[in-house]
């Protein structure tokens, strides 16, 4: 299989920042005296639209309430923002590809401004063909994210791999016709992942690079 996209997810993918969303969720919680979801129920979640996570993650959360949760979980995910890096490798990753010509794309549960924010923040702006967040469009596992992206940038399914660490990625995947990728340094476990019956499972930035690079140099052609 040659590919000629490579699409993204940003929390758990490229960006360590697991454990902050896992923290601003269960900060929030706390600060609304509402009970405070495990970190495994926490980080399921990940991946989603912030309004479909919460909601998910915390059953107990009205409507009512919902603007005062977002405000504080805008507030402990913020306060953690200098902790926040790419995984090790990542600059090198979307390089290599995109010296091949391979198309790159991300498609997150964030919204625009979040991640407009981290781009800018990270300097990975540039390296993105294109960019589909959860408040443009269908949340994941709905295919639109996908299917807007496929479209945008004029590449066949057949040619297109989605690399997550969530199976909210993976069954995106399924559902738009494409190749997945896991990677379990995010959200998901091993098990959870290959559930969706992607590809492959890979445990480090240095192993989906070979894996990806291994996969693309027809493309470049």
């Amino acid at each position: 299989m040659s590919y000629s996209l490579v699409v993204f997810d940003w929390d758990g993918t490229l960006m360590d920042s697991t454990h902050s969303i896992v923290a601003a969720i269960q900060g929030a919680c706390r600060d609304l005296e509402l009970p405070v979801p495990s970190a495994s129920d926490a980080s399921w979640v990940i991946g989603l639209s912030l309004e479909s996570a919460l909601r998910r993650a915390v059953p107990q959360l009205t409507q009512a309430m919902l603007p005062r949760f977002l405000e504080r979980y805008r507030t402990h995910y913020l306060l953690r923002d200098p902790e926040l890096r790419l995984f090790d490798g990542i600059p090198e990753l979307l390089t290599a590809l995109a010296e091949r010509d391979v198309r790159l794309a991300v498609a997150t549960g964030k919204s625009r401004v979040g991640l407009t924010r981290a781009l800018a923040a990270t300097g990975l702006g540039p390296m993105f063909d294109a960019t589909r967040t959860a408040d443009e469009t269908f949340s994941k596992p709905h295919p639109a994210m996908l299917h807007e992206l496929m479209s945008e940038l004029d590449v066949d399914p057949a040619r297109v791999v989605m690399v997550g660490d969530t199976s909210h990625d993976m069954q995106m995947a399924t559902n738009a016709g494409v190749h997945g990728l896991g990677v379990t340094y995010g959200a998901h476990t091993l098990k959870e992942l290959e559930g969706c019956g992607p590809q492959a499972v890979l445990d480090s930035v240095p192993l989906v690079r070979d894996w990806l690079l291994s996969r693309t140099l027809a493309a470049a052609a």
